[in-house]
């Protein structure tokens, strides 16, 4: 995937370097994220899209052949099992292009990320 190599400033700039064809999905994504997580920030982090609320709650990028999921460790190994038929590693899902977003699935582990940062924010000293 030909993308521009250079920094990006919002989540819209790095969807628009984007192929074409991988677009909507990214979009797709960006809004079961967004309603899962209302309070959280957009921003680019990694030079990836980025969602974040009292901390990292997860990132995305477009690859060739998959969309790189990334709700770290904490996120793939409370929902191993349903991730198990992805590829993946500690801490990332890589969704096939060729195959529709669990955008019911990728709403839950969003939502637990809240739960885990927020409970994390709260057990803070100031």
């Amino acid at each position: 995937m030909e993308r521009y190599s250079g920094h990006f400033t919002t989540i819209d700039e790095y969807i628009a370097t984007c192929a074409e064809a991988v677009q909507p999905m990214l979009r797709e994504l960006r809004a079961a994220i967004k309603a899962a997580a209302p309070d959280a920030q957009e921003k680019i982090s990694y030079q990836m899209p980025t969602f974040a609320l009292r901390g990292n709650l997860v990132h995305f990028a477009a690859f060739q052949h998959h969309i790189g999921f990334y709700p770290g460790a904490s996120g793939v190994q409370a929902f191993a099992a349903e991730l198990a038929v992805y590829k993946g590693g500690k801490g990332s899902v890589q969704f096939p292009l060729d195959q529709p977003l669990p955008l019911e699935l990728i709403s839950r582990i969003v939502k637990y990320r809240v739960a885990e940062n927020l409970g994390k924010a709260g057990t803070r000293k100031p």
